[in-house]
């Protein structure tokens, strides 16, 4: 054998018992086996033992020390046979086999690996409950696993005192695990439904449904084109006013302006009859310091009522506008706090009922406390419905003195739900079924007695049956849009849950089951009658009763499994739950001459406590569910402000920005630098925030001698832009630009028209630009947009409007409305897709001129500017890091004093652009004019869109020098890239 051979049968035999060994000789010129290693067996020169019973031991001999035979040592080489000894000792051998046998053991029981017992079983062999059952394990593995638990059982955790799972799962554990949950975030009543099946975020105090988890962008959209969407809209906030009608309006006036629209004295909006819409400016401030928008709705007066009677008026906003709505109502209708909230207190909160104890032995045990993370005080137990966790301390109604007026707080006291789409109104009529009358002859009024006292009078009930047929009509329209703006619909309904499909259906209209077209087209053409608008929603008491004599959904399950017919109907008769509702009418698309109506629906308000009665039977009429990301996608598609995020004159559009632009920003520094675009190169001062302070600044400095000499001025603008392409087009531009500003920034002082006082002041001030909302202008402008009109009929017009009367009107708005934004909507006339943050930028003539030479022109393109802070962002990341290092050895307090004197050097990034910006009109070959808030694809244009906003100085200085077959042509640039592309503004009015 070789000696590689001997090594590998030597390292297999390593673990076989050393200490017994059998001789092998040789017989009749055999060769013998090998006999190396240990536990091997050697050959024997005397057949006796010796003394001890062992067999002498010989060292190993080559097979050619052997006799040979056949031929001695031929090629192929003699036989060899194994020489076996005449007899064995049976003691010895006995314990030589057995330590074999224990050797054999030991090794086979020795783990070759971590893993557990039940895991080294095959696949086909393996179950789940083998990994907490030894029973279930083959018998041969049982000690072994055995032995594997008893050895991690000091590894396991300590055994909860918590209740087991399914005292847990009871309904009232349950409502206090979800109330204590609820201590930071608000829930809605549809929380749990959307946790199932939505991404979930945390804004404004509640967790909402951002978006569904299954991919639904365009399955949502053709829900709102074609059929229905539904959206929980219960995180609104609803403030309620009450008061005389002249003192309400004396006061509210302060708040608005008729220059914006129609305000809370509109004739079809204070009679109830229609919601209304407008924007909160505070008291006496407009058109500066804007709040935000709200919807309202007043309390029906059909009787000539008297101007000592009290009105009710409900003003709808979101979350994040509350506080601020709040401070300046108190302020212009001089209500104060009450010292006493007894009248307001919360309802009594909710105490778990005590279980029976089972045995003697659960009686003696001690009920663990419920405490909070400190372990100080017990955890309160609160409400899951209405706003639960808002302290009882904390008031929220007030009451003047002076005007006798109240204003409420009713936040989450309603559940409001918006369905969106044309057949909105079909889900409503099939989910919707009129409250059944009270019953005399059952002799029990039951838990509703109010509804009794109701039905007695029988005004109320002609007033219901008329409510019930104008519901009914609805499934006869063809679209929401084809009603009044705004209409309101009260109505008393029964209890959804007992009308429920026996399957998912698809709500459709009905057209053929109403022949009266006289009484459809009359409700299109003069809407609802005014007393069909009453409801009983407006009254706190019965909104109470409602939510308090609510039949449980256990209780109903329980009554329909005793039904007689499975699957038939349940009646209740007088024990049947009647609810309030109003149906609100939501227009959808009304400006532009594209889509008109598109996005309408209907808004449906509930007294708290019905939110999932009501959202589960929607969901049986076949509609589409939608979160944030989708209110958002139909704001869009509909050309409208959202409604915080597009509104930089107030405060909460720019809390709104500043957190977009935290999140950009982080995700962009998590990002390798050689991943990621340099913005700065690109000519990008500001990617994830838009300067509208800036931006109007300097259109306004730029405009100072406008008016003087306009037509000299535009001759100019133009030469110097198309100077500018020039020279951009040359290598020696990006140096000219590095130069000009890397004096800037190594100096840290601020570009001209934005120093750092300036900036300082607007910071302190909040929003200092106004956003245009003067319908006068705005629809000037939409004419001067609308000269060429791709996507509607063309304006005729013979002649451009001229220099002078342009002049005139810029003199006006610069005068009335000083750094002003316009709102705008961008169709993309070329391929492409805009972006957030896309800069909208003002064509050159050359730029005209090549794109009626070459129809198929993209646009321009920006040429690569020069980095100026790469090195001394380079520099500081290698200072950083030697201070890292020296501040692990120096003590905490010196290095607290470090970290605050290095928080400015750490705003330097590698491609962006530190603060102060530089001038940013002229910072690109194209002369800046605004930014895009929101860009897309647009499935319902079938291109490019984005809405923004422009500066209206710059709109103004545009329009005035384009021809007219090129107005309204604008050039839109994405911050990560260098092309420019040719775009139709359009303002909507």
């Amino acid at each position: 054998m070789s000696n590689a051979k001997e090594k590998k049968y030597a390292k297999r035999m390593r673990n076989q018992p050393s200490n017994v060994s059998l001789d092998i000789g040789t017989e009749q010129g055999d060769r013998p086996r090998y006999s190396g290693g240990r536990g091997s067996f050697q050959p024997h020169r005397e057949s006796h033992p010796g003394p001890s019973g062992q067999h002498p031991r010989h060292s190993y001999q080559s097979p050619g020390s052997h006799f040979h035979g056949r031929g001695g040592q031929g090629r192929g080489g003699p036989s060899e046979v194994p020489l076996v000894p005449k007899y064995i000792t049976a003691t010895m051998f006995a314990q030589a086999r057995a330590a074999e046998i224990n050797a054999m053991v030991k090794a086979v029981s020795q783990k070759s690996s971590n893993t557990l017992v039940f895991q080294s079983l095959p696949r086909h062999m393996r179950r789940r409950a083998m990994g907490h059952d030894i029973k279930r394990l083959p018998r041969r593995l049982r000690e072994i696993a055995k032995k594997e638990i008893e050895k991690s059982a000091h590894l396991k955790k300590a055994v909860s005192k918590n209740k087991c799972r399914k005292a847990r799962r009871r309904h009232g554990n349950l409502q206090l695990e979800f109330n204590r949950r609820q201590r930071k975030n608000i829930w809605l009543e549809t929380h749990v439904w959307h946790a199932k099946r939505f991404h979930m975020v945390k804004k404004c105090g509640y967790c909402l449904g951002h978006r569904p988890t299954m991919k639904s962008y365009r399955a949502c959209y053709r829900a709102m084109n074609s059929h229905c969407l539904l959206q929980d809209l219960s995180y609104y906030c609803c403030l309620e006013l009450m008061g005389e009608e002249a003192v309400l309006l004396n006061a509210l006036s302060r708040l608005t302006s008729t220059e914006t629209g129609p305000s809370f004295a509109a004739a079809f909006c204070l009679s109830g009859k229609r919601q209304g819409s407008l924007v909160l400016y505070r008291a006496d401030k407009y058109p500066r310091e804007a709040i935000g928008p709200v919807t309202f709705v007043w309390k029906p007066a059909c009787v000539p009522v008297s101007p000592s009677d009290k009105r009710q008026l409900w003003i709808w906003c979101h979350p994040s506008l509350k506080q601020d709505i709040l401070i300046e109502l108190r302020q212009v209708c001089q209500c104060e706090e009450t010292p006493d909230n007894a009248v307001c207190k919360p309802d009594p909160v909710l105490t778990p009922q005590p279980e029976k104890p089972q045995t003697a032995l659960t009686t003696t045990t001690k009920k663990r406390k419920r405490q909070d993370k400190d372990g100080e005080q017990a955890v309160p137990v609160k409400k899951i419905i209405g706003d639960g966790t808002r302290d009882s301390l904390d008031p929220y109604y007030w009451i003047s003195k002076q005007t006798a007026i109240r204003i409420s707080d009713l936040t989450m006291e309603f559940v409001r739900y918006r369905l969106i789409g044309p057949l909105s109104h079909c889900v409503l009529t099939e989910a919707l079924r009129a409250a059944p009358l009270h019953k005399e002859m059952e002799g029990d009024a039951g838990p509703h007695s109010w509804w009794a006292d109701y039905c007695s009078n029988p005004e109320n009930l002609r007033l219901h049956t008329l409510q019930e047929s104008m519901l009914q009509l609805l499934q006869a329209v063809g679209s929401p849009a084809e009603l009044a703006p705004g209409t309101i619909l009260g109505l008393t309904v029964g209890d959804p849950r007992l009308n429920l499909p026996k399957q998912k259906t698809k709500a459709v209209p009905n057209l053929e089951k109403y022949e009266d077209r006289d009484q459809v087209k009359s409700i299109r053409l003069n809407g609802f009658p005014l007393e069909c608008a009453q409801s009983l929603i407006w009254t706190s008491d019965i909104c109470s009763k409602v939510t308090e004599k609510k039949v449980p959904e256990q209780e109903i399950n329980r009554m329909r499994s005793e039904l007689l017919v499975p699957g038939s109907r349940l009646e209740l008769g007088n024990n049947e739950s009647k609810i309030p509702v109003l149906l609100i009418q939501q227009p959808g698309k009304r400006t532009g001459n594209d889509r008109p109506g598109w996005g309408s629906g209907w808004d449906i308000c509930l007294p708290k406590g019905w939110g999932m009665a009501f959202w589960i039977p929607f969901i049986y009429r076949g509609v589409r569910v939608g979160g944030l990301q989708q209110g958002l996608q139909h704001s869009q598609y509909m050309g409208i402000p959202d409604a915080t995020g597009d509104f930089p004159d107030c405060l909460a559009g720019v809390q709104s920005a500043k957190e977009m632009e935290d999140s950009l920003l982080n995700a962009y520094k998590r990002r390798p630098p050689a991943k990621r675009a340099n913005f700065i190169k690109h000519g990008v001062l500001a990617p994830f925030r838009c300067p509208w302070e800036q931006l109007t600044a300097e259109w306004e400095q730029r405009a100072g001698g406008v008016t003087e000499v306009h037509g000299a001025e535009k001759e100019e603008v133009a030469t110097t832009d198309i100077s500018m392409e020039e020279q951009h087009k040359g290598e020696e531009a990006p140096q000219r630009i590095e130069t000009e500003t890397l004096e800037d920034v190594d100096m840290g002082s601020a570009p001209q028209g934005t120093t750092g006082s300036e900036q300082d002041m607007e910071k302190a001030d909040g929003a200092r630009v106004c956003v245009l909302r003067n319908k006068r202008i705005l629809k000037e402008l939409s004419t001067l947009c609308g000269l060429c009109n791709r996507y509607g009929p063309r304006y005729k017009q013979t002649s451009s409007p001229t220099p002078q009367a342009t002049s005139d009107m810029l003199q006006q708005v610069l005068h009335n409305f000083p750094r002003s934004l316009v709102w705008v909507r961008l169709t993309m006339l070329t391929k492409g897709s805009p972006e957030l943050h896309a800069m909208i930028c003002i064509p050159s003539e050359q730029d005209f001129i090549q794109l009626a030479a070459d129809k198929s022109f993209a646009g321009p393109q920006e040429p690569k500017h020069g980095d100026p802070i790469k090195k001394k962002v380079l520099k500081h990341q290698k200072e950083k890091k030697k201070k890292a290092k020296a501040k692990l050895e120096k003590e905490a307090a010196q290095q607290k004093e470090e970290i605050s004197q290095d928080d400015e050097d750490d705003q330097l990034t590698l491609g962006l652009w530190p603060n102060p910006l530089p001038p940013i009109i002229n910072h690109c070959c194209r002369t800046l004019l605004g930014f895009v808030t929101h860009g897309d694809f647009s499935m319902a244009a079938g291109c490019g869109e984005s809405l923004g906003f422009v500066s209206l100085t710059g709109l103004m200085d545009m329009l005035s020098g384009q021809p007219v077959n090129r107005t309204g042509y604008v050039l839109l640039r994405n911050p990560s890239s260098l092309q420019y592309r040719f775009a139709k503004i359009m303002v909507d009015a």
